[in-house]
């Protein structure tokens, strides 16, 4: 499903193939041969998503705000990008996470139910094992006692949301940050769908 989000509507290359359950929302433009899957979700929100040529968009993933695939990226079933960077033949695999400003090289790879957190920058054909978190310049295993003190350094509320609130105060940091999202996701009453 093509929707007119904020007053732009996606671009389909002709020789990409977008799944008729598929929902692509606002500025998305999807290369040539490119392909978006059953239930993926592509939600340009007040950006754009650049989805390059021979990009694989697999069933039920989810890009969201300013994101950009380059050329022969593979994003696994149910990986989540928002607004981050990935560059040509990187591979996200099932599961994968990449959080907003973070930017994944050029042939990286982000194993099964992986994570770059918010702010990272993967370098070229680097790897994140399965289930490790990558955060700034050091990989950390779930369960970590120092995963928290990094997501701490990441300032993900003020990177995700511009939501400035003590690490602390997890009431305040979350309150504000559902009422950003709550205008943003606000703005699709206004949608309409174009194909």
């Amino acid at each position: 499903m093509l929707i007119r989000h904020r007053g732009h509507e996606p671009v389909v290359d002709p020789s990409a193939y977008v799944a008729p359950t598929a929902t692509l929302a606002g500025r998305v433009r999807v290369g040539p041969r490119a392909r978006v899957m059953y239930g993926a979700v592509l939600d340009a929100e007040d950006g754009a998503i650049e989805v390059g040529e021979c990009s694989i968009i697999c069933e039920n993933a989810v890009l969201r705000g300013e994101v950009s695939l380059g050329d022969h990226v593979f994003a696994g079933p149910h990986a989540t990008l928002l607004g981050c960077r990935v560059g040509r033949c990187a591979y996200l695999a099932t599961g994968a996470t990449v959080l907003q400003e973070a930017v994944v090289g050029a042939g990286a790879v982000v194993a099964i139910g992986a994570a770059v957190h918010a702010a990272t920058v993967l370098a070229d054909e680097s790897f994140v094992p399965p289930n490790m978190i990558a955060v700034l310049d050091g990989l950390y295993a779930p369960g970590d006692p120092a995963l928290p003190e990094a997501i701490k350094g990441v300032e993900f509320a003020k990177v995700a949301f511009g939501v400035e609130a003590d690490w602390e105060d997890r009431i305040r940091r979350y309150e504000r940050a559902a009422e950003v999202r709550s205008a943003q996701f606000g703005a699709h009453a206004d949608d309409e769908i174009v194909g």
